[in-house]
């Protein structure tokens, strides 16, 4: 038996043991089994909740199933979901589960063989066929690469990854020269997906031609962007995609070590990968000889500095060597000169997972997913005013449209669609006559926003878009390292002129110097934390510079969010006097009566919280916004008999 047979042979034995694991365990299909999905976004809705109570209840019910976790299928906006399948019926996908629904489904269904489908997700009628989770609308545009093995393996049992396909890329890169490795990948025509678009060969390429033997290989999973979480829900989901896509790489430029730099935020990231780590290294799969391959690739988890900043490479390096994180001038490149002065590649946890599909499947068939430069699929966390909030995964191309109306479910409460904030805190607030660009590196520039990781947040007709950029801006300079002039003094320069337009004191002259300041620090920032700051106040004022003018000229909001140029009014007219709901809502008791239950608020109390206006149970409601103060109505023309006495 040669090498590359005794590869193949040992990777049989473990498919093999795995498959038995699975049988033992009765998750092979002979008895039901019960998932729930316990990533993050599911323990926040309650899943350890509902996991516990389908324990309990298949226990008293003496029902002979298997309960298994799961990680993210991406509908977190059902969250806590379960699965039931069982002999004879197909998988069902259940959503949102409560404890109390949990137990009506063990006895329903798995003792009366009633399937409950009034509680399928999505809801069906009783002629509707019981659809797969493949059979959902959004998922005629969604492809499943990265997230293929999310929400369906237990990310705590590598033999539940085994069976599902994972390292059978690894089997094949060990068997494959490491320069023919990196000939796959470019063409397959990966490009960074962690924002930078960057060809993914050509790092491989340097840092294997490098003259130094010691090598390292990193995954950046340092994911700080507001509204993003597709490296958090991927590790968690499926830590093994991204190991396999780093042992694949470290074969390629001969890097016997590596480190995921993990979020410290993400504590259970962080926990499953460590135990994935581990048993991978049991199996043999990582380690000083993977498979008998006499290859060797240790990977240790680092749980990063907690800095926005360290999601930069060079300031990430400069974490894991104990230093503070800090960008450095480039070149060098960490390719050249990384860690410890190594030749050192850094992938995003993304662009590592796409690794294992190309050696699964052959770089034709990534290379044929996508449109022109742009290959493959992108995972997006959908957040903000959308229906659908969660996870989805799209071919390279799908246009903005699709991807917020066809997959997310559009905006919710029949609000008007106003912009999405794509690529992160720096990235481009784009309006409605742009959704038709296709998702993509270049057109998203040409556009004004950017990839970045993968956030989006969708805003709708009562988000101020002066406002949103301040939201942002606010965050990127607080996260600024301070290293560079620019980056540090310049977008505080640029937040305080927004917070001076959202408090009523902008002037004409400051939208001229906010556009001057956003191109000095453009183009004078050190690394991309800067020149990519300005990009919401950039894309603000070239697709919504009215609404900046109206906050300066008319001292007026259009959205009424902003609370210097707003105020709550009670509609005398409209207000149900024997309600008294908006005068027990107020947290500061800023809402006054008189002795004919005639109500008004008092403004120097007010906190604009908006209680009032939710507590409100009039149809048309007697509560409202309005901007500019100018049309407050006359609050000095009260009922007569008002007393200024609050209401008990």
């Amino acid at each position: 038996m040669n090498r590359d047979e005794a590869i193949v042979a040992a990777f049989e034995r473990l498919l093999e043991k795995a498959k038995r694991h699975l049988a033992e365990q009765g998750r092979d299909g002979s008895r039901p089994v019960v998932t729930v999905g316990t990533a993050t976004c599911g323990r926040a809705a309650g899943a350890l909740d509902t996991l516990a109570a389908l324990r309990e209840e298949i226990e008293a019910c003496g029902v002979d199933a298997a309960v298994m976790e799961v990680g993210c299928n991406g509908h977190c906006y059902a969250e806590p979901l379960v699965t039931i399948s069982k002999l004879g019926w197909p998988p069902i996908l259940y959503g949102p589960v409560k404890p109390g629904l949990a137990s009506v489904l063990v006895k329903r269904f798995l003792v009366e063989d009633d399937p409950c489908l009034e509680y399928v997700l999505g809801g069906l009628e009783p002629h509707d066929l019981i659809p797969a989770l493949t059979d959902f609308p959004r998922s005629a545009y969604e492809m499943r690469v990265l997230l293929a093995r999310c929400g369906r393996i237990d990310p705590t049992d590598i033999h539940s990854a085994l069976a599902a396909g994972a390292y059978a890329g690894l089997v094949r890169a060990l068997r494959t020269e490491p320069a023919d490795i990196v000939e796959e990948i470019r063409r397959a025509q990966l490009k960074g997906l962690g924002g930078a678009g960057y060809d993914t060969w050509k790092k491989w390429k340097v840092c294997r031609e490098s003259a130094d033997p010691e090598r390292f290989v990193i995954c950046n999973a340092d994911e700080g962007d507001p509204g993003a979480f597709m490296d958090r829900s991927l590790l968690e989901s499926d830590p093994h995609a991204v190991l396999e896509g780093m042992a694949i790489c470290a074969r390629a430029v001969g890097a016997p070590k590596g480190y995921l730099y993990i979020r410290a935020e993400y504590p259970l990231a962080v926990e499953r990968a460590r135990l994935a780590v581990a048993q991978a290294r049991e199996l043999g799969l990582l380690g000083p000889d993977i498979l008998g391959s006499g290859f060797a690739f240790e990977p240790r988890v680092f749980q990063a500095a907690g800095a926005f900043v360290c999601g930069e490479e060079t300031a990430l390096i400069a974490s894991i060597e104990g230093r503070r994180g800090m960008p450095r001038i480039r070149p060098p490149f960490p390719a050249e000169k990384g860690l410890n002065g190594k030749p050192t590649v850094i992938n995003n946890v993304k662009t590592l997972a796409s690794v294992p599909y190309i050696f699964r499947e052959g770089w034709r068939s990534f290379a044929a997913i996508g449109h022109r430069a742009t290959k493959g699929t992108t995972v997006f966390a959908l957040a903000g005013k959308v229906m659908n909030t969660g996870l989805v995964e799209v071919p390279m191309g799908t246009s903005l449209r699709r991807l917020i109306f066809e997959v997310g479910g559009g905006v919710p409460k029949g609000k008007a669609f106003k912009a999405v904030q794509i690529g992160g805190p720096s990235g481009g607030c784009l309006p409605e006559e742009k959704l038709d660009v296709p998702i993509g590196f270049k057109a998203l520039k040409e556009a004004g926003a950017m990839m970045g990781s993968g956030g989006m947040v969708i805003l709708d007709e009562d988000n101020c878009m002066v406002e949103t950029a301040r939201f942002f801006l606010d965050f990127t300079q607080k996260e600024s390292c301070g290293k560079c002039t620019f980056c540090r003094i310049g977008t505080r320069q640029m937040l305080e002129i927004l917070e001076d337009i959202v408090q009523g004191r902008g002037t004409e002259e400051q939208i001229a110097l906010l556009e001057s300041l956003a191109e000095d620090i453009r183009l004078g920032s050190l690394c991309n934390l800067g020149r990519t700051a300005p990009n919401p106040i950039l894309t603000t004022l070239r697709y919504f510079r009215g609404e900046y003018e109206a906050h300066i000229r008319e001292r007026r909001c259009p959205a009424k969010v902003c609370r210097a140029l707003t105020a709550y009014y009670i509609l005398p007219e409209k207000c149900e006097r024997t309600c008294d709901a908006c005068v027990g809502s107020c947290p500061t008791e800023a809402i006054w009566v008189n002795a004919k239950r005639f109500k008004v608020i008092d403004q120097s109390f007010c906190i604009q919280c908006g209680a009032c206006l939710e507590a409100c149970p009039v149809q048309y409601s007697a509560v409202v916004k309005i901007s500019p103060l100018a049309d407050l109505p006359d609050r000095g023309a009260r009922p007569e008999g008002y007393e200024k006495k609050k209401e008990k």
